[in-house]
């Protein structure tokens, strides 16, 4: 399958909020994944636990592909999100996630956003 196939499929299952079954699908066994420039996750496990950390923080969470671009084995999507807290406070992100595919798996997933947007607006 290509990786802009690949890509459609993540897209797909990341939407419908299908975020931890979207891991051993995309994701090699020794993925990286980072956020700005903090120290990288590395293992599809500490993918999955900071995931699962994730949803208990934010019991809804909804992510929308606005678009995305594929060139060789890169990838880049331009998501937005919206994670709701348990009192109600929202946060809205709007990210660029660059990717690395090997095999039909993701390698290396990197997500550029302004931190700033990670201050809970009050529900």
């Amino acid at each position: 399958m290509s990786v802009s196939q690949q890509v459609d499929g993540l897209i797909e299952m990341v939407e419908r909020g299908e975020f931890l079954e979207a891991f051993p699908r995309f994701y090699a066994t020794d993925a990286e994944m980072q956020e700005n420039d903090n120290p990288p996750r590395v293992g599809i496990d500490a993918l999955i636990a900071n995931e699962r950390m994730m949803l208990a923080a934010f019991p809804k969470m909804t992510a929308r592909a606005l678009s995305r671009f594929v060139d060789g084995d890169q990838a880049v999507i331009r998501w937005t999100f919206e994670f709701v807290a348990p009192n109600g406070a929202t946060i809205r992100l709007d990210e660029l996630t660059l990717q690395t595919w090997r095999d039909d798996r993701i390698v290396h997933e990197k997500f550029y956003y302004d931190p700033v947007q990670m201050r809970p607006v009050v529900g």
